[in-house]
């Protein structure tokens, strides 16, 4: 028998095991913030439509993967994008998308002021559409909108989004294909900030990834080099840590970064093609109450716009795949080490 004919025979609505429908928050500053939340069997995460469909959260069996900072879950608010202010909208979530004219701190350059971490993330998205449908012997579950960046006498990039899993899989797919719907070439700056938190973070976690080169983005960082891959305990007042890496690649570009968690036996595996994202950077946040750490493919440097940016010629597009997925027992992990390995001995 066919899976698919098993389950119905099992339950007549499979919304009884996975599925997606809109949720709208009521309190508190999430108040009015719409989401599409997802579930597949195993994993639960929330796309959020007034935030570049990014994802809230990420669960895993019930159990979050994923950081929320102090702020919380929010809607769109008036200091989202408004210079420093930003910093009491950036909730964290298993991923918040950053870009597009700008991806790190907020800074003036060339006479205009460019907000922490973007504007995309706080982009809401429109045309959306969302389907949980039998394609051959899988449930799939789908979610696709999109997010315009546009200004008066300025730029207009389109960054058209689709998300899928599938039911009982661990794993997500985004797909995004950036469109630069201008007459003039226009810089495109782009970062996936992927966000680990407890209790899937804990004391002894560590990072996997396939390292060719690291550089610290200042003195904090270089006092942490050495220690870089691995998440100690929280400590109170302990400043943030940022570096950036190449990583190595198979033949096609592939790549990935893992946080494992060995005590737990999971890692969480962030898939992406270093030929569209050649960085990842990472930020290792120990100061109590704001314990996470995070995995972040990028197209630009720590210097964000004021360094080399990648120019998307008049109605041009760019597209990046990138795939979460939870690896779980101890085999599992010792392939992804193997897999990190092989990489680094092709390079």
């Amino acid at each position: 028998m066919d899976k698919r004919k098993e389950l119905l025979k099992l339950c007549g609505n499979m919304e009884q095991l996975a599925g997606v429908r809109r949720i709208e928050y009521q309190d508190g500053r999430a108040s009015g913030l719409r989401c599409v939340l997802v579930e597949n069997g195993v994993l639960e995460f929330p796309l959020m439509l007034d935030k570049c469909l990014d994802p809230a959260w990420l669960r895993y069996r019930v159990m979050n993967m994923s950081f929320l900072s102090k702020p919380g879950l929010q809607g769109r608010n008036a200091y989202d994008t408004a210079g420093e202010e930003a910093v009491y909208s950036i909730m964290g979530g298993a991923m918040f998308t950053c870009g597009l004219g700008n991806v790190h701190g907020c800074r003036r350059i060339g006479g205009t002021d460019y907000p922490t971490h973007g504007r995309i993330r706080t982009t809401p998205a429109e045309k959306v559409s969302m389907d949980a449908f039998w394609d051959g012997g899988e449930y799939r579950i789908r979610v696709t909108g999109e997010m315009r960046e546009a200004r008066l006498f300025g730029e207009n990039m389109v960054l058209r989004r689709s998300v899928e899993t599938v039911y009982g899989s661990p794993w997500i797919r985004f797909v995004d294909v950036i469109e630069n719907q201008g007459a003039e070439p226009q810089p495109l700056l782009i970062l996936y900030h992927c966000n680990a938190g407890y209790p899937f973070l804990s004391p002894g976690a560590r990072i996997l990834v396939p390292e060719l080169s690291c550089a610290p983005r200042d003195s904090e960082a270089e006092r942490g080099m050495e220690d870089r891959l691995r998440m100690e305990g929280p400590e109170d007042g302990c400043p943030e840590q940022v570096f950036q890496y190449t990583l190595a690649a198979d033949a096609e570009g592939n790549t990935f970064g893992a946080v494992v968690n060995d005590g737990l036996e999971l890692a969480l595996c962030i898939r992406w093609n270093v030929r569209s994202l050649p960085f990842m950077t990472q930020w290792k946040s120990r100061a109590s109450c704001d314990y996470a750490m995070a995995l972040e493919p990028a197209n630009c440097g720590l210097n964000g716009r004021a360094g080399e940016a990648q120019v998307l010629e008049a109605f041009g597009t760019y597209v990046n795949e990138l795939q979460f997925s939870v690896v779980e027992g101890r085999e599992a992990i010792r392939e992804l080490e193997e897999e990190c390995r092989r990489l680094c001995i092709r390079m």
